[in-house]
């Protein structure tokens, strides 16, 4: 393997053209020009150094060595410092004399260049790199011309033996390169991948003061891998703002609309609030006028049994009337007026109960129609729902939304269906009142008038006429009591409708309160939200700025990386190659040869 041709070509090439000008710079000094520049200290405005390492394919280092460039301002004589074990001269001809840690030369104004060879001197940073072939560790220097699924990992931290101001102010830049011919399907999460001619370039960064771990898997066929570059570069220039203006406007827009969502929560919170008053309000109406319809129909009952009483009485009468009017105990009939009248105030009784019950009536039915009304009869297809779902809102929230618009719905949907019998409830009301007084003032004045008759009573003449108005009365009463009974199951088949309604109501009181209970924790989210937001531009710009200042190394001032005993320095880089993975010369001479051979030529191989 050839370790170092590589370093040995980018270390030339890099100071060829300073060399040869240097060089003949010094050519055409004359020997009294360089005996009085060797008496004279010269001067070194700055110096830059960049260090070369080869490392071996795993990441240990083979070899490292460091090229000096001096900008010389005063010629002569110049001291400069490193523990190398040789150096050289790459500027010119001229003799350096190394005494222990301390290099001498002579330079004339210029870039001066010289190569220090070091050993044992550490790297800031400690690499390590790995591989694995269809899912089996396997050694580098096995792996060239193997097939399989491969990874490669590379891991890279700070050597805690070297001063860490390179770790902490230096980039690493680490690139791979790998043939297109030999390797596919190449996966490296968080790597920059880029074409270039045939080949694809592999490239990971890492920020200063940062370990990294990173991975490259992909199919490899014959393999060979060209060997891995690291560098690694002060970062410290500085760094500008990055333009995030557009960005802080986006993000003003974000804050306004999560503003306005709160808002518009806020607005949901009080509005759902009065509906789950109203609708407690509405079920305890509600409740009071069930309460009231049971009332209604089991006093029905009720007057329903005394009406068929007083029916039965005045049927009674008459017939005794007619069957006995010879024989009437007129002692006896004189109890009648008494009865009547008992009768009587008994019906005024219940058309007072009846007016009551149609006032209280009249009210509930108004309020219960006006919470009907206010229930909106917008239809919300599956489509909107699902949008609704989609916009991220709370899911229980929505689900508790549409359990309660289900709920109204079909209350308002039974409401609607027996609207016109609630309606028809008030006007029978009152109908039956009017009947039952009109009933009630003509008993009373029966009563008046039996009364009379009976003190009047001559003969069987006025007897006649009493058969006659209690006949009448008794018929009449009879078709009273007969409307009555309609009217007491119409109340029974209301109050009964009534109380599925009222089941609805309580349906929707429990909903809203679960709703009103939902809304105000959503609204507890996004009002948390909204003040998380509300300086969000702000915050991302102070975000960046922490950022800016985290990685901005303008302050940064070079150090030697060879020997604290320099100063002035204007830079230092580091440049490190891996070597190759690569099959043996032979053996690719081999398979060339087996290539270029016929099919003949390879059969008769087959029996030599």
């Amino acid at each position: 393997m050839k370790k170092t041709k590589m370093l040995v070509f980018m270390t030339m090439l890099l100071v060829f053209s300073s060399m040869m000008g240097s060089a003949a710079l010094a050519r055409n000094l004359t020997s009294d020009e360089r005996e009085e520049q060797s008496q004279t200290e010269g001067a070194v405005a700055s110096k830059d150094e960049v260090v070369y390492a080869s490392l071996n394919a795993a990441g240990a280092m083979n070899e490292i060595y460091v090229v000096n460039m001096l900008d010389v301002r005063s010629p002569g004589a110049i001291i400069d410092y490193g523990n190398y074990t040789t150096v050289r001269n790459l500027t010119d001809l001229s003799e350096i004399k190394q005494v222990n840690d301390t290099v001498q030369l002579q330079a004339s104004p210029g870039t001066f260049y010289y190569q220090g060879n070091m050993q044992d001197h550490e790297l800031p940073w400690e690499l390590r790199i790995s591989y694995m072939l269809d899912g089996k560790e396997i050694a580098p220097e096995d792996l060239a011309g193997k097939d399989g699924r491969l990874l490669i990992k590379m891991e890279a931290s700070a050597n805690k033996a070297v001063d860490p101001v390179f770790y902490e102010n230096y980039l690493l830049q680490i690139s791979l390169t790998l043939d297109s011919d030999t390797a596919s399907n190449i996966q490296a999460p968080d790597a920059t991948i880029a074409n270039v001619g045939k080949k694809r370039q592999v490239s990971y960064t890492v920020m200063p003061g940062n370990d990294g771990e990173w991975s490259v898997l992909a199919d490899v066929v014959h393999f060979e891998m060209e060997g891995i570059d690291i560098a690694a570069l002060p970062m410290s220039m500085a760094m500008n703002s990055p333009e995030i203006d557009e960005m802080t406007k986006e993000m003003q827009t974000l804050s306004e609309a999560i503003e306005q969502i709160n808002d518009g929560v806020s607005e949901l919170k009080t509005g759902v609030a009065e509906l789950n008053d109203g609708a407690h309000r509405l079920n305890s109406g509600s409740g009071d006028y069930k309460s009231g319809m049971e009332k209604l129909k089991d006093s029905s009952a009720e007057l329903l049994e005394a009406s068929a009483a007083i029916d039965e009485s005045l049927a009674a009468v008459s017939a005794a009337l007619r069957s006995q009017s010879g024989e009437m105990d007129l002692g006896e009939l004189a109890q009648l007026p008494d009865g009547l009248r008992q009768i009587a105030d008994g019906l005024r009784e219940v058309s007072s109960g009846l007016t009551l019950l149609k006032d209280n009536y009249s009210k509930a039915y108004s309020a219960l129609d006006d919470a009907m009304a206010n229930i909106p009869e917008h239809y919300i297809t599956d489509e909107e729902i699902y949008q609704l779902y989609e916009s991220g809102a709370n899911r229980t929230t929505i689900d508790q939304l549409l359990e309660v618009y289900g709920a109204a719905l079909t209350a308002k949907g039974t409401y609607d269906a027996v609207k016109q019998a609630f309606a028809a409830v008030e006007t029978t009301l009152d109908t039956a009142g009017g009947a039952i007084d009109e009933m009630s003032d003509q008993l009373a004045l029966m009563a008046a008038g039996l009364s009379q008759a009976l003190e009047d009573m001559d003969g069987l003449d006025a007897l006649s006429e009493l058969e006659e108005g209690i006949a009448l009365l008794a018929s009449s009463y009879g078709e009273f009591h007969d409307g009555l009974g309609s009217y007491t199951d119409g109340v029974s088949a209301l109050a009964d409708v009534y109380k599925e309604i009222h089941t609805g109501l309580d349906g929707i009181a429990d909903g809203t309160a679960e709703l009103e209970a939902g809304v105000g924790e959503l609204h507890n989210g996004t009002e948390e939200v909204a003040d998380a937001t509300k300086d969000l531009p702000d915050q991302m710009q102070d975000e960046v700025d922490a950022m800016m200042a985290e990685y901005d190394k303008s302050d940064f001032e070079a150090v030697s990386f060879v020997s604290e005993k320099n100063t002035n320095i204007g830079s230092v880089q580091f440049i490190f190659k891996t070597e190759a993975i690569e099959m043996d010369e032979d053996e690719t001479i081999a398979e060339e040869e087996d290539d270029k051979k016929s099919f003949w030529e390879r059969f008769l191989d087959l029996f030599s």
